[in-house]
């Protein structure tokens, strides 16, 4: 017990996890999940489904969300260094229409937890960002909304982005078609 220390933040429901980590000469040793810790925060989440995937660099994923079945998110990363996004979604919130990001790398070991009512990006910054997330519901097929994610209204700061085709370092960004074709966040909600 006692393991990690929870940080939150302005956007309610929105927080960080960083685990206590034992190295020496030989490596390292840290538990990334623990149920009762996170309920010694105040946390109860029940994880349904993991999933990996793997970017490079210059990749920007994002900003979805789940429209009938939203998904709560506990995401790090295992090898690399990407900027990771959240934007609330929940019309009755006083954060409506925010956004926070976090550094997340494969040293600081943090996980970003995302709740439902969010929606979700991140930007790969390193030549390789392997991501794990834990999820609250499982992927329902034909049920992801996402909003254009360098949308005026929310003016997110992406780090190290020049314009909606390059890093600083000349990287191009590169995103899905539908990544790059999503409505803009007055459009989907008309504030």
């Amino acid at each position: 017990m006692g393991q990690i220390k929870v940080t939150r933040f302005d956007i309610e429901g929105l927080f960080l996890v960083e685990p206590t980590v034992h190295g020496d000469d030989r490596g390292y040793f840290f538990e990334s999940y623990n149920e009762n810790d996170l309920k010694e925060e105040g946390i109860n989440l029940k994880f349904v489904q993991e999933n990996q995937s793997m970017s490079k660099k210059g990749v920007l994923r994002g900003l979805h969300f789940q429209i009938n079945h939203p998904q709560g998110k506990l995401v790090r990363v295992l090898k690399g260094r990407a900027f990771d996004i959240a934007v609330d979604l929940r019309k009755g919130s006083s954060t409506f229409g925010k956004w926070h990001g976090e550094e997340l790398t494969e040293e600081n070991k943090k996980q970003f937890y995302v709740p439902e009512g969010f929606a979700h990006g991140f930007l790969a910054l390193s030549d390789t960002v392997e991501f794990l997330y834990k999820v609250t519901d499982f992927y329902h097929p034909n049920d992801e909304g996402g909003i254009y994610f360098l949308d005026k209204t929310l003016n997110i700061a992406w780090p190290e982005l020049v314009d909606e085709n390059r890093l600083k370092d000349g990287t191009p960004l590169n995103l899905s078609e539908k990544d790059k074709n999503w409505p803009s966040f007055n459009e989907l909600f008309g504030k």
